[in-house]
């Protein structure tokens, strides 16, 4: 079932933290809210799960409602079936693995073969083996793996991810994000995943919303998203941008040339500003002669002050 937002408003102390909402998350789908800190994602998912209530709107699952202001209709967290992950792993310290992944089943009062579905989904996250030990006792990777466990074996309709990798190193994110997609593939979840990371975003996500001061930018598949940014705002946030005309035309780096391809090429001179190797290429910053910077790749290593020219193809270039 399609979890639907219409109209929904939020307001704290004065101040819009969500301003006219309308979302559509598809049944099945990995969608991701991605925007900067404070631009109302984390809030937003707070009161998908019911943990905020808006001052106005509608939330529906299917034909379910959830709320609605003008009906006064507000099911509480334990009735919305939802799974959640939250940024600091929330796990009980003083409870195994298999209590705390098995405490959502004894909450909703669903005992039944309890201990089956629990240990079905600590297999499901690779940690057979490490049911008896306590969270203090794993590793913040094999934490995380607990509460994700913990979300699935319930069996929810929706899985709500707030900020999940926040808290860990560079490595065990990337694993723990390839660990996520195989069990989204495997289980087919539907999932609402909050970040400002653009890697996770892009990697991950089947629809992207990308946010900025309470309000929803854009919603479109990753490739989407980057290639036809339909705000520049997005163009900014989402990869490198380089600017032909300030918020109206861009053209990304992997598509600016060091030698003409065309007699149509657009051609630019300047001088090298920067140099960064980043393991397969260079990334080169380039002092424009109108004084705009553009960054480039190549796959040597060019001088600063280097006098270099730039070319690029006219279908290359995205009009917002």
């Amino acid at each position: 079932m399609p979890l639907h937002l219409s109209g929904i408003n939020k307001t704290f102390s004065g101040s819009p933290a969500l301003e006219a909402i309308e979302l559509t998350v598809t049944k099945g789908k990995f969608t991701t809210l991605l925007g900067p800190s404070g631009c109302g994602k984390t809030t937003l998912l707070r009161i998908i799960a019911g943990l905020e209530t808006p001052d106005a709107g509608d939330i529906h699952l299917g034909e379910l409602c959830l709320f609605s202001k003008s009906r006064r209709i507000n099911r509480p967290v334990h009735h919305r079936d939802f799974g959640m992950v939250f940024q600091d792993f929330a796990l009980w310290p003083h409870l195994t693995v298999l209590e705390n992944v098995a405490f959502g089943l004894k909450a909703k009062g669903d005992t039944t073969n309890w201990r089956t579905r629990s240990m079905e989904a600590i297999e499901l996250v690779q940690l057979r083996g490490m049911e008896k030990r306590f969270p203090h006792q794993l590793s913040g990777g094999q934490q995380q793996r607990v509460a994700l466990a913990r979300a699935i074996v319930v069996r929810p309709q929706l899985v709500l991810f707030d900020e999940p990798m926040s808290a860990l190193d560079a490595l065990l994110r990337e694993e723990m994000r390839v660990e996520l997609m195989r069990l989204v593939r495997q289980i087919g979840f539907t999932a609402v995943y909050v970040t400002h990371d653009q890697t996770e975003a892009m990697s991950m996500s089947d629809e992207i919303v990308v946010m900025q001061n309470g309000r929803i930018l854009q919603k479109d598949a990753p490739e989407i998203i980057y290639s036809k940014p339909t705000h520049a705002f997005t163009a900014r946030f989402i990869g490198k941008t380089n600017w032909l005309e300030a918020d109206k035309r861009l053209v990304r780096p992997e598509h600016v040339r060091w030698t003409s391809s065309s007699a149509n090429d657009l051609a630019y001179s300047g001088a090298v500003q920067t140099v960064s190797y980043i393991g397969e290429r260079y990334e080169i910053t380039v002092c424009l002669e109108d004084g705009n910077v553009w960054m480039a790749y190549h796959p040597s290593r060019l001088a600063v002050g280097d006098q270099v020219r730039l070319y690029i193809s006219s279908d290359q270039i995205h009009v917002l």
